[in-house]
């Protein structure tokens, strides 16, 4: 078997003896908050069913102030209530505009299936 020797030192304090200067920098990490200004403007110019677009862009533009003032707790609480605003108005105003076009195109087959109707009547006389 082979051995193998190793030496280990030991370190002690510094030879000299001033003292050690060290720097400190602190470092703060700036959370992205969204403020999702852009989603609420887009429903409150397209999907405004309800008036929850409009709700959800003066919270958004509050998430902002909240942002810029350094109130990250602030601007997270109106965040996410401009978020849960904007997903509201994307599903009611989804479910309203689907409904819409459905019950106007069940009245275009009752009109035209009424004007047919009519035609045939008259070409009976």
């Amino acid at each position: 078997m082979i051995k193998e020797g190793q030496e280990v030192t030991v370190v002690g304090a510094p030879h000299n003896s001033a003292p050690v200067m060290s720097t400190v920098i602190n470092i703060q990490r700036e959370i992205p908050v969204p403020d999702h200004v852009i989603w609420s403007l887009f429903n409150t110019l397209f999907l405004n069913w309800c008036c929850l677009g409009f709700l959800a862009f003066a919270f958004s533009v509050k998430s902002r102030d909240r942002k810029m003032v350094g109130d990250l707790t602030g601007a997270q609480s109106y965040a996410s209530t401009a978020k849960r605003l904007n997903i509201s108005a994307v599903v009611i105003g989804l479910v309203l505009t689907i409904i819409t076009v459905i019950l106007f195109a069940a009245r275009l087959v009752i009109f035209f299936h009424f004007l047919l109707h009519s035609i045939k009547n008259r070409q009976h006389y």
